[in-house]
Protein backbone atom coordinates (compact mmCIF):
# COMPACT_ATOMS: atom_id res chain seq x y z
CA UNK A 1 0.00 0.00 0.00
CA UNK A 2 1.67 3.60 -0.98
CA UNK A 3 2.62 5.79 2.08
CA UNK A 4 -0.44 8.23 2.73
CA UNK A 5 1.52 10.59 3.92
CA UNK A 6 3.17 11.36 1.30
CA UNK A 7 0.29 11.64 -1.43
CA UNK A 8 -1.55 14.60 0.39
CA UNK A 9 -1.52 17.55 -1.55
CA UNK A 10 0.57 20.17 0.90
CA UNK A 11 4.38 20.08 0.45
CA UNK A 12 7.33 22.18 2.18
CA UNK A 13 6.06 24.98 -0.10
CA UNK A 14 3.16 25.28 2.32
CA UNK A 15 3.56 28.14 4.98
CA UNK A 16 4.56 26.78 8.40
CA UNK A 17 1.09 27.00 11.25
CA UNK A 18 2.07 30.55 12.22
CA UNK A 19 2.06 32.08 8.95
CA UNK A 20 -0.81 30.29 7.20
CA UNK A 21 -3.01 32.84 6.47
CA UNK A 22 -4.89 30.81 4.16
CA UNK A 23 -5.67 27.91 6.77
CA UNK A 24 -6.80 30.87 9.13
CA UNK A 25 -9.18 31.79 6.37
CA UNK A 26 -10.78 28.58 5.89
CA UNK A 27 -10.71 28.00 9.49
CA UNK A 28 -12.31 31.59 10.25
CA UNK A 29 -15.04 31.21 8.26
CA UNK A 30 -15.84 28.02 9.77
CA UNK A 31 -15.96 29.48 13.24
CA UNK A 32 -18.50 32.55 12.22
CA UNK A 33 -20.61 29.73 10.44
CA UNK A 34 -20.31 27.97 13.06
CA UNK A 35 -21.55 30.82 15.94
CA UNK A 36 -24.10 30.99 14.13
CA UNK A 37 -25.34 26.88 13.76
CA UNK A 38 -25.43 27.03 17.96
CA UNK A 39 -27.71 30.02 17.66
CA UNK A 40 -30.13 28.09 15.33
CA UNK A 41 -29.30 24.64 17.35
CA UNK A 42 -30.99 26.87 20.25
CA UNK A 43 -34.25 28.81 18.01
CA UNK A 44 -35.01 25.61 16.27
CA UNK A 45 -35.95 23.25 19.01
CA UNK A 46 -37.88 26.66 20.56
CA UNK A 47 -39.95 26.79 17.07
CA UNK A 48 -40.87 23.28 16.90
CA UNK A 49 -42.20 23.78 20.41
CA UNK A 50 -44.39 27.24 19.48
CA UNK A 51 -45.39 25.17 16.38
CA UNK A 52 -46.60 21.94 17.69
CA UNK A 53 -45.67 21.17 21.47
CA UNK A 54 -44.37 17.94 20.38
CA UNK A 55 -41.45 16.16 21.02
CA UNK A 56 -42.24 13.83 17.92
CA UNK A 57 -42.50 16.74 16.04
CA UNK A 58 -38.95 17.55 16.99
CA UNK A 59 -38.09 14.35 16.35
CA UNK A 60 -39.15 14.22 13.18
CA UNK A 61 -37.22 17.76 12.43
CA UNK A 62 -34.22 16.43 13.09
CA UNK A 63 -34.60 12.90 12.04
CA UNK A 64 -34.74 15.10 7.65
CA UNK A 65 -32.09 16.95 8.94
CA UNK A 66 -29.73 13.66 9.64
CA UNK A 67 -31.68 11.69 6.86
CA UNK A 68 -28.52 12.96 3.92
CA UNK A 69 -26.01 11.67 5.84
CA UNK A 70 -27.34 8.57 3.37
CA UNK A 71 -25.61 10.43 0.40
CA UNK A 72 -22.28 10.35 2.12
CA UNK A 73 -20.69 7.92 -0.23
CA UNK A 74 -22.01 9.91 -3.08
CA UNK A 75 -21.08 13.28 -1.65
CA UNK A 76 -17.17 11.88 -1.32
CA UNK A 77 -17.31 11.32 -4.71
CA UNK A 78 -18.42 14.60 -5.48
CA UNK A 79 -15.49 16.15 -2.93
CA UNK A 80 -12.86 13.58 -4.94
CA UNK A 81 -14.22 14.45 -8.22
CA UNK A 82 -15.44 18.36 -8.22
CA UNK A 83 -13.52 21.78 -7.39
CA UNK A 84 -13.52 21.29 -3.80
CA UNK A 85 -13.96 25.88 -3.68
CA UNK A 86 -16.70 25.57 -5.27
CA UNK A 87 -18.50 23.07 -2.89
CA UNK A 88 -17.70 25.06 -0.07
CA UNK A 89 -19.15 28.17 -1.64
CA UNK A 90 -22.40 26.76 -2.91
CA UNK A 91 -23.43 24.97 0.72
CA UNK A 92 -22.37 28.46 2.27
CA UNK A 93 -24.93 30.32 0.12
CA UNK A 94 -27.42 27.77 0.18
CA UNK A 95 -27.41 27.58 3.75
CA UNK A 96 -27.17 30.83 4.03
CA UNK A 97 -30.68 31.78 2.13
CA UNK A 98 -33.08 28.60 3.50
CA UNK A 99 -32.37 29.19 6.56
CA UNK A 100 -32.92 32.77 6.42
CA UNK A 101 -35.99 32.25 4.66
CA UNK A 102 -37.22 29.92 7.55
CA UNK A 103 -36.00 33.15 9.82
CA UNK A 104 -38.60 35.45 7.96
CA UNK A 105 -41.83 33.10 7.48
CA UNK A 106 -41.71 32.69 11.52
CA UNK A 107 -41.19 36.48 11.86
CA UNK A 108 -44.40 36.86 9.97
CA UNK A 109 -46.13 33.98 11.22
CA UNK A 110 -46.65 31.99 8.49
CA UNK A 111 -44.11 29.66 8.74
CA UNK A 112 -45.59 25.58 8.46
CA UNK A 113 -44.02 22.59 9.66
CA UNK A 114 -44.13 21.22 5.91
CA UNK A 115 -41.88 23.93 4.84
CA UNK A 116 -39.51 23.29 8.16
CA UNK A 117 -39.33 20.12 6.83
CA UNK A 118 -38.52 20.89 3.57
CA UNK A 119 -35.98 23.31 4.88
CA UNK A 120 -34.34 20.65 7.36
CA UNK A 121 -33.66 18.12 5.07
CA UNK A 122 -31.98 20.81 2.13
CA UNK A 123 -29.85 22.06 4.81
CA UNK A 124 -28.31 18.93 6.37
CA UNK A 125 -27.97 17.89 2.52
CA UNK A 126 -25.58 20.68 2.35
CA UNK A 127 -24.13 20.47 5.43
CA UNK A 128 -23.20 16.77 4.35
CA UNK A 129 -21.24 17.86 1.32
CA UNK A 130 -20.07 21.31 3.42
CA UNK A 131 -18.28 19.19 5.61
CA UNK A 132 -16.48 16.50 3.59
CA UNK A 133 -15.20 19.04 0.94
CA UNK A 134 -13.96 20.71 3.67
CA UNK A 135 -12.20 17.91 5.65
CA UNK A 136 -10.43 16.77 2.35
CA UNK A 137 -9.45 20.66 2.26
CA UNK A 138 -7.59 21.05 5.18
CA UNK A 139 -4.77 18.46 4.15
CA UNK A 140 -4.10 20.96 1.10
CA UNK A 141 -3.21 23.57 2.92
CA UNK A 142 -1.73 22.66 6.14
CA UNK A 143 1.75 20.58 6.28
CA UNK A 144 1.54 17.00 7.61
CA UNK A 145 3.36 17.37 10.40
CA UNK A 146 0.90 20.00 11.59
CA UNK A 147 -2.11 18.06 10.72
CA UNK A 148 -2.96 17.53 14.13
CA UNK A 149 -2.12 20.99 15.74
CA UNK A 150 -4.98 22.80 13.09
CA UNK A 151 -7.19 19.98 13.87
CA UNK A 152 -7.23 20.42 17.49
CA UNK A 153 -7.35 24.21 17.09
CA UNK A 154 -10.25 24.08 14.26
CA UNK A 155 -12.18 22.05 17.47
CA UNK A 156 -11.12 24.44 19.81
CA UNK A 157 -12.40 27.20 17.80
CA UNK A 158 -15.60 25.77 17.12
CA UNK A 159 -16.14 25.18 21.12
CA UNK A 160 -15.54 29.14 21.31
CA UNK A 161 -18.35 29.55 19.19
CA UNK A 162 -20.23 26.79 20.87
CA UNK A 163 -19.07 28.81 24.18
CA UNK A 164 -20.37 32.85 22.65
CA UNK A 165 -23.37 31.35 20.22
CA UNK A 166 -25.87 29.95 22.86
CA UNK A 167 -25.90 32.46 25.51
CA UNK A 168 -25.69 35.00 22.49
CA UNK A 169 -28.65 32.94 21.01
CA UNK A 170 -30.56 33.23 24.16
CA UNK A 171 -30.31 36.57 24.67
CA UNK A 172 -31.40 37.33 20.86
CA UNK A 173 -34.47 34.93 21.40
CA UNK A 174 -35.52 36.34 24.63
CA UNK A 175 -35.17 40.09 23.75
CA UNK A 176 -36.61 39.66 20.42
CA UNK A 177 -38.10 36.74 18.47
CA UNK A 178 -36.72 32.96 17.67
CA UNK A 179 -37.25 34.01 13.54
CA UNK A 180 -34.18 36.67 14.18
CA UNK A 181 -31.93 33.83 15.50
CA UNK A 182 -31.90 32.38 12.54
CA UNK A 183 -31.65 35.69 10.59
CA UNK A 184 -28.16 35.78 12.28
CA UNK A 185 -27.55 32.31 11.78
CA UNK A 186 -28.23 33.21 7.71
CA UNK A 187 -25.57 35.95 7.99
CA UNK A 188 -23.22 34.09 9.35
CA UNK A 189 -23.22 31.44 6.18
CA UNK A 190 -22.63 34.94 3.77
CA UNK A 191 -19.86 35.89 6.12
CA UNK A 192 -18.26 32.10 5.58
CA UNK A 193 -19.10 32.24 2.32
CA UNK A 194 -16.87 35.53 1.70
CA UNK A 195 -13.89 33.85 3.52
CA UNK A 196 -13.84 31.06 1.47
CA UNK A 197 -13.70 33.01 -1.73
CA UNK A 198 -10.30 34.36 -1.20
CA UNK A 199 -8.83 30.96 -0.94
CA UNK A 200 -6.85 29.44 -3.55
CA UNK A 201 -7.76 25.48 -3.54
CA UNK A 202 -6.73 23.56 -6.27
CA UNK A 203 -8.78 20.92 -7.75
CA UNK A 204 -8.58 17.31 -6.88
CA UNK A 205 -6.23 15.31 -8.90
CA UNK A 206 -7.45 13.84 -11.55
CA UNK A 207 -7.35 9.46 -11.94
CA UNK A 208 -5.96 8.48 -15.20
CA UNK A 209 -8.26 5.62 -15.16
CA UNK A 210 -11.65 5.58 -15.90
CA UNK A 211 -13.76 4.80 -13.20
CA UNK A 212 -18.15 4.97 -12.56
CA UNK A 213 -19.14 6.76 -9.15
CA UNK A 214 -19.84 2.79 -8.27
CA UNK A 215 -16.29 1.62 -8.08
CA UNK A 216 -15.28 5.74 -6.49
CA UNK A 217 -17.41 4.49 -3.50
CA UNK A 218 -16.24 1.03 -3.72
CA UNK A 219 -12.77 1.87 -3.37
CA UNK A 220 -13.67 4.56 0.01
CA UNK A 221 -15.23 1.51 1.35
CA UNK A 222 -12.17 -1.03 0.80
CA UNK A 223 -9.90 0.89 2.24
CA UNK A 224 -11.83 1.97 5.23
CA UNK A 225 -12.23 -2.05 5.74
CA UNK A 226 -8.39 -2.52 5.17
CA UNK A 227 -7.60 0.09 7.83
CA UNK A 228 -8.43 -1.06 11.54
CA UNK A 229 -7.77 2.38 12.98
CA UNK A 230 -10.30 4.17 10.77
CA UNK A 231 -12.47 1.24 11.07
CA UNK A 232 -12.60 0.70 14.46
CA UNK A 233 -12.61 4.55 15.74
CA UNK A 234 -16.13 4.41 12.75
CA UNK A 235 -17.26 1.29 15.07
CA UNK A 236 -17.23 3.16 18.55
CA UNK A 237 -18.67 6.67 16.50
CA UNK A 238 -21.74 4.36 15.33
CA UNK A 239 -23.23 4.04 18.45
CA UNK A 240 -21.76 6.97 20.28
CA UNK A 241 -23.46 9.24 18.22
CA UNK A 242 -26.50 6.97 18.23
CA UNK A 243 -26.65 7.86 21.73
CA UNK A 244 -25.59 11.38 21.63
CA UNK A 245 -28.13 11.87 19.03
CA UNK A 246 -30.93 10.49 21.50
CA UNK A 247 -29.53 13.00 24.15
CA UNK A 248 -29.30 16.34 21.90
CA UNK A 249 -32.45 15.82 20.42
CA UNK A 250 -34.56 16.25 23.64
CA UNK A 251 -31.68 17.97 25.39
CA UNK A 252 -33.69 21.58 25.07
CA UNK A 253 -36.78 20.31 25.30
CA UNK A 254 -35.96 18.49 28.57
CA UNK A 255 -34.83 21.71 29.87
CA UNK A 256 -37.37 24.21 28.50
CA UNK A 257 -40.51 21.77 28.93
CA UNK A 258 -39.69 19.15 31.63
CA UNK A 259 -37.06 21.50 34.43
CA UNK A 260 -38.84 24.81 32.78
CA UNK A 261 -35.49 26.45 33.04
CA UNK A 262 -35.96 30.19 30.75
CA UNK A 263 -34.09 30.48 27.82
CA UNK A 264 -31.37 32.08 29.15
CA UNK A 265 -30.24 29.76 31.20
CA UNK A 266 -30.76 26.94 28.44
CA UNK A 267 -28.25 29.27 26.23
CA UNK A 268 -25.96 29.22 29.47
CA UNK A 269 -26.09 25.87 30.04
CA UNK A 270 -25.15 25.30 26.36
CA UNK A 271 -22.43 28.28 26.44
CA UNK A 272 -20.71 26.89 29.78
CA UNK A 273 -20.51 23.50 27.90
CA UNK A 274 -18.51 25.17 24.96
CA UNK A 275 -16.26 26.95 27.83
CA UNK A 276 -15.29 22.87 28.53
CA UNK A 277 -15.04 22.06 25.02
CA UNK A 278 -12.26 24.72 24.50
CA UNK A 279 -10.52 22.97 27.01
CA UNK A 280 -10.46 19.53 25.71
CA UNK A 281 -9.84 20.76 22.43
CA UNK A 282 -6.35 22.51 23.81
CA UNK A 283 -5.62 19.40 26.25
CA UNK A 284 -5.77 16.59 23.07
CA UNK A 285 -2.66 17.50 21.98
CA UNK A 286 -0.83 17.59 25.01
CA UNK A 287 -2.30 14.57 26.09
CA UNK A 288 -0.74 13.46 23.15
CA UNK A 289 2.63 13.79 24.89
CA UNK A 290 2.26 10.94 27.11
CA UNK A 291 -0.88 9.09 26.22
CA UNK A 292 -2.08 6.64 22.54
CA UNK A 293 -5.07 7.82 20.72
CA UNK A 294 -6.42 4.64 22.20
CA UNK A 295 -5.98 5.69 25.81
CA UNK A 296 -7.64 9.22 25.11
CA UNK A 297 -10.56 7.70 22.64
CA UNK A 298 -11.45 5.66 25.39
CA UNK A 299 -11.84 7.17 28.37
CA UNK A 300 -12.73 10.56 26.75
CA UNK A 301 -15.68 8.26 25.46
CA UNK A 302 -16.31 6.42 28.66
CA UNK A 303 -16.27 9.72 30.70
CA UNK A 304 -19.02 11.31 28.05
CA UNK A 305 -21.41 8.33 28.13
CA UNK A 306 -21.37 8.75 32.28
CA UNK A 307 -22.13 12.76 32.32
CA UNK A 308 -25.06 11.88 29.86
CA UNK A 309 -26.50 9.45 31.98
CA UNK A 310 -25.88 12.36 35.02
CA UNK A 311 -27.74 14.82 33.00
CA UNK A 312 -31.14 12.78 32.79
CA UNK A 313 -31.02 12.59 36.60
CA UNK A 314 -30.65 16.28 37.66
CA UNK A 315 -33.16 18.94 37.79
CA UNK A 316 -30.58 21.62 39.29
CA UNK A 317 -29.46 24.13 36.57
CA UNK A 318 -25.76 24.36 37.81
CA UNK A 319 -25.42 20.60 37.90
CA UNK A 320 -26.91 20.46 34.59
CA UNK A 321 -23.95 23.07 33.79
CA UNK A 322 -21.55 20.42 35.42
CA UNK A 323 -22.47 17.64 33.54
CA UNK A 324 -23.06 19.14 29.76
CA UNK A 325 -19.26 20.78 30.57
CA UNK A 326 -17.79 17.31 31.21
CA UNK A 327 -19.57 15.75 27.83
CA UNK A 328 -18.80 18.28 25.60
CA UNK A 329 -14.89 18.64 27.02
CA UNK A 330 -14.98 15.02 26.61
CA UNK A 331 -16.45 15.32 23.02
CA UNK A 332 -14.24 17.93 22.67
CA UNK A 333 -10.92 15.33 23.02
CA UNK A 334 -12.64 12.95 20.68
CA UNK A 335 -12.72 15.11 17.69
CA UNK A 336 -9.41 15.92 16.66
CA UNK A 337 -7.68 12.81 17.64
CA UNK A 338 -10.76 10.60 15.45
CA UNK A 339 -10.32 13.01 12.44
CA UNK A 340 -6.14 13.34 12.62
CA UNK A 341 -6.20 9.50 12.05
CA UNK A 342 -8.23 9.43 9.28
CA UNK A 343 -6.24 12.56 7.64
CA UNK A 344 -2.79 11.30 8.37
CA UNK A 345 -4.12 7.63 7.08
CA UNK A 346 -5.45 8.34 3.76
CA UNK A 347 -3.89 9.25 0.38
CA UNK A 348 -4.51 12.30 -0.83
CA UNK A 349 -6.96 11.23 -3.99
CA UNK A 350 -9.47 9.29 -1.33
CA UNK A 351 -10.02 11.94 1.41
CA UNK A 352 -13.16 12.97 0.02
CA UNK A 353 -14.06 9.00 0.21
CA UNK A 354 -12.89 8.04 3.07
CA UNK A 355 -14.33 11.13 5.13
CA UNK A 356 -17.57 10.50 3.81
CA UNK A 357 -17.33 6.65 3.83
CA UNK A 358 -16.81 7.39 7.52
CA UNK A 359 -19.44 9.57 8.08
CA UNK A 360 -21.64 7.21 6.52
CA UNK A 361 -20.90 4.75 8.79
CA UNK A 362 -20.49 6.49 11.84
CA UNK A 363 -23.92 8.67 11.13
CA UNK A 364 -26.50 6.05 9.42
CA UNK A 365 -28.78 5.85 12.66
CA UNK A 366 -28.76 9.25 13.34
CA UNK A 367 -32.43 9.61 11.47
CA UNK A 368 -33.32 6.64 13.24
CA UNK A 369 -31.73 7.59 16.57
CA UNK A 370 -33.40 11.26 16.05
CA UNK A 371 -36.97 10.07 14.79
CA UNK A 372 -36.63 7.63 18.04
CA UNK A 373 -36.03 10.05 20.80
CA UNK A 374 -39.46 11.75 19.35
CA UNK A 375 -41.16 8.37 19.98
CA UNK A 376 -39.58 7.05 23.35
CA UNK A 377 -39.77 11.05 24.46
CA UNK A 378 -43.80 11.06 23.48
CA UNK A 379 -44.38 7.75 25.29
CA UNK A 380 -42.15 7.44 28.37
CA UNK A 381 -40.54 10.98 29.03
CA UNK A 382 -37.53 13.15 27.56
CA UNK A 383 -35.54 11.82 31.06
CA UNK A 384 -35.86 7.98 29.73
CA UNK A 385 -34.41 9.24 25.96
CA UNK A 386 -31.70 10.66 27.60
CA UNK A 387 -30.33 8.05 29.78
CA UNK A 388 -30.58 5.35 27.83
CA UNK A 389 -28.85 7.57 25.06
CA UNK A 390 -25.51 7.50 28.00
CA UNK A 391 -25.71 3.98 28.69
CA UNK A 392 -24.90 3.43 24.62
CA UNK A 393 -22.38 5.88 24.52
CA UNK A 394 -20.64 4.13 27.54
CA UNK A 395 -21.02 0.46 25.94
CA UNK A 396 -19.62 2.39 23.02
CA UNK A 397 -16.76 3.28 24.42
CA UNK A 398 -15.29 -0.67 24.24
CA UNK A 399 -14.52 -0.48 21.02
CA UNK A 400 -11.83 2.12 21.33
CA UNK A 401 -10.27 -0.42 23.13
CA UNK A 402 -9.00 -2.33 19.81
CA UNK A 403 -5.11 -3.07 19.57
CA UNK A 404 -4.62 -1.32 16.25
CA UNK A 405 -5.30 1.69 17.81
CA UNK A 406 -2.41 1.38 19.61
CA UNK A 407 0.07 2.53 17.30
CA UNK A 408 -2.36 4.95 15.70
Amino acid sequence: MMDPLSSHASTDETPEWKRNFPAFRLIGGNVISFLGDQIYLLALPLIVLALTGSPLAMGFVAALERLPVLLQPLTGVIADRFHRKGILLLCDAGRGMIIGAVGVLFIRDTLAMWQLYSAALLIGTLSQLYHTAQFATIPQLVRNNELAKANSINTGLFQTAVLVGPGLGGILINAFHPGYALMANSLSFFLAFCAVSTLKIQSPAKDSRQKGVVEDIREGFSYLLQTKPILFTNLAMLFSIFGTTLFLTMMVFYMRDGIRLTVVEIGWVLSFGGAAAVGGAILTSILRKWWTYRQILFTASLIGGVSIIGFSHFQSFWWLVVMNAVGTFCAAIKSPSIVTIRQRLTPSQLLGRVQATSRFMTWILMPAAALMAGVISEWSSTEATIFLGGVIVVIASSFYLHPSLKTA
